[in-house]
């Protein structure tokens, strides 16, 4: 036993009495605490450590050649522009709310800038309009209702977006000239399914877009800004996933992913007039996730996810040539990829399990990678970051005449074991755990001396479309059974002590959580649920009309006698008196997508029944906790549970 697991069992028998009692409703400017303690100055302290790091996405250049990326200085992360490599950050927005998306005019005469914020997280994101120079934005939607991925034309003119304004219902695609002073107008009437533009043509007279019907379901379409004319492109006999696609440079072809007659999502190639077709990223194991392609049509960059690790793959289209970018620093996630105007240059964000995420710039014609931020990694050595391995266990089904083995990352203490284990569930469910940097989990594993255990069960992304598709409709049990066979299999483990385990999740990954604790609870210390689906009738019924359509093509319809009855059967809330150990709830106020009813109905079910639970909420957060003071109250109230768990 390490040592500072005994300091961990001496801590919890100082609060066994507090535990014992509840503590009193709190609220702490827009936080409310229940029943949770306060945590102990040396607690905060050493987690603060590893809280005030930070992290930064590249957003796209200017057409200046200045990257504009998005970083927290203060409480949310807001836009900032740097010059060169590791230049100074030049902040340009100060809002209240994080912003989650922005990119510059193409038009250099125009210096300016479109961006998206949530005010309070309650997914109605507003699209603003900002010359730089200029003291104040302006907005361009209602207002209200959802709006999203917004999207400049060639000549840097005009935007494209979706939005719900019309109807609140439908995924409309709307086109704004911003200095015109005229309202958006309408250039795609939407239906039950997500709607949002990918790219326009070269002569900006037409837009490439893409209707999902679910994850696993989705048609492109080329539309004409003019007539309103869809043509769709490369119809399929049957469902296939898109997840992007960009017009050829010529505008005779559209360069697109897809799983269309594979396993995985491979980066293809058709010409919407001759009908040729080619798949470009060739036979591959690993789903390839986004595409970026220069202005000139000179370079096509892709990235392969690999078991969770990314790959970054450069064309030169004009010789036909696979180029070898420079090695980076670690294994680790790449995203957020975006070329410069004359294409000489690519920058994506970088991140890996002990680097904070940051964006980095090619240089293609020197093959030079250079670093722009350098993010900070808070008050800890980086050489204490624990790298997870990537490891696999056996669940209950079988698969091609074996027991199934289901991936996970496993991060170790590197004290001597046995230790307790934070089994932590990924969002989704089509979602995928990947070892990116995450402080929070650093802190678990080097100051509470836990071993982190992050499966991919079935349902999750990264393994194939049958692997994705084990969990629909009627199967979605059987993901919390591959749950149950981690808990088995971590009871038969040396390294892990079986009678310390919590398990913890989020959004549908808190579903896992709290459905774990109804089968399982006689194998779990306690659970942590972040915004959790207690009640999948309620969860259906009650979503945003917009969002009812995909939701339900994925987990159910619960319109339907027999699947409502199902939903009805295996929801946590139907099922609350089995759950027997200690839970924290975490939920936001304005969360549209799991609604704080949710929430309330678990906390009250299981308090009824004696069970003692924590809750934190959010009055000022939606879908998870996205401003600093309010994580960093989430994360002191984690820590001081899983100690308290420790008796």
């Amino acid at each position: 036993m390490n040592r500072i697991y005994l300091l961990l069992l001496t801590a919890a028998a100082s609060l066994s009495v507090a535990a014992a009692a509840p503590l009193p409703r709190v609220q702490r400017g827009n936080l409310i605490l229940d029943n949770i303690p306060e945590p102990s100055a040396e607690l905060s302290e050493k987690l603060d450590a590893y809280l005030n790091a930070r992290q930064a996405t590249p957003l796209g250049f200017s057409p200046k050649g200045q990257l504009l990326i998005s970083t927290r200085f203060g409480d949310v992360d807001q836009l900032h522009l740097v010059e060169q490599p590791a230049g100074e950050r030049r902040q340009l927005t100060f809002l209240r709310d994080p912003i989650t998306h922005a990119a510059f005019s193409p038009d250099p005469g125009r210096s300016a800038y479109v961006y998206l914020t949530d005010a309070g997280g309650g997914d109605h994101a507003q699209l603003y309009y900002q010359r730089l120079g200029e003291p104040e934005a302006k907005l361009l939607t209602s207002g209200k209702w959802a709006n999203g991925a917004p999207l400049w034309s060639n000549a840097g003119r005009e935007v494209a977006f979706f939005s719900t304004a019309r109807d609140g219902v439908s995924y409309d695609i709307d086109v704004v000239d911003p200095d015109a002073g005229s309202l958006p107008r309408l250039a795609v009437s939407g239906d039950g399914a997500a709607w949002r533009p990918l790219d326009w043509s070269p002569d900006d007279r037409k837009l490439l877009v893409l209707k999902s019907v679910s994850v696993a379901e989705g048609y492109l379409y080329i539309v004409d800004l003019s007539s309103g004319q869809k043509r769709e492109v490369d119809p399929s006999p049957g469902k296939v996933a898109i997840t992007d696609a960009k017009f050829s440079r010529d505008g005779q072809g559209v360069y697109w992913i897809s799983d269309r007659d594979t396993e995985f999502a491979a980066l293809r190639y058709v010409n919407v007039f001759s009908g040729e077709k080619t798949v470009i990223s060739g036979p591959v194991s690993w789903d390839i996730e986004e595409l970026a392609l220069s202005r000139d049509g000179h370079y096509l960059a892709y990235v392969s996810n690999e078991a969770g690790i990314d790959k970054l793959n450069v064309l030169d289209l004009r010789t036909h040539q696979d180029l070898i970018p420079p090695r980076l620093p670690a294994p680790g996630i790449i995203g957020s990829l975006s070329f410069n105007a004359d294409g000489s240059r690519l920058a994506f964000g970088f991140s890996a399990s002990n680097r904070p995420r940051d964006a980095y710039v090619l240089d293609i014609a020197a093959n030079r990678l250079d670093a722009w931020t350098h993010s900070e990694a808070g008050a800890v050595d980086p050489a204490k970051f624990v790298t997870p391995r990537l490891m696999q266990f056996p669940t209950f089904d079988r698969s091609d005449g074996k027991a199934r083995q289901i991936p996970m990352y496993v991060y170790e203490p590197a004290t001597s074991g046995p230790h307790p284990v934070l089994i932590s569930l990924h969002e989704g469910p089509e979602g995928q755990f990947r070892p990116g940097f995450d402080p929070w989990l650093q802190y678990v594993v080097n100051e509470l001396g836990y071993a982190v255990v992050a499966p991919n069960v079935r349902g999750s992304s990264g393994y194939g479309k049958n692997y994705m598709a084990l969990d629909d409709g009627t199967l979605r049990e059987d993901a919390v059974k591959d749950v149950g066979a981690l808990l088995v299999w971590l009871g038969l483990q040396g390294a892990y002590d079986a009678k310390h385990l919590v398990v913890s999740g989020s959004s549908y990954g808190g579903y896992l959580t709290l459905a774990t604790m109804v089968n399982f609870s006689e194998r779990l210390r306690g659970g942590v649920d972040v915004a959790g689906i207690a009640d999948w009738v309620g969860f259906l019924a009650n979503a945003p009309a917009y969002s009812q359509n995909q939701r339900r093509a994925e987990f159910g319809d619960e319109r339907e006698p027999d699947m409502r009855a199902f939903l009805r059967r295996i929801s946590p809330l139907t099922n609350a008196d089995r759950i027997t150990r200690p839970l924290l709830i975490v939920h936001g106020k304005n969360d549209t997508r799991v609604t704080m009813n949710e929430a309330e109905q678990m906390v009250y079910r299981l308090r009824s029944k004696g069970n003692d639970v924590w809750y934190l909420m959010g009055g000022d957060e939606g879908d998870g906790f996205l401003k600093k003071q309010n994580r960093d109250a989430y994360y002191k109230a984690f820590a001081q549970f899983l100690i308290t768990l420790e008796k």
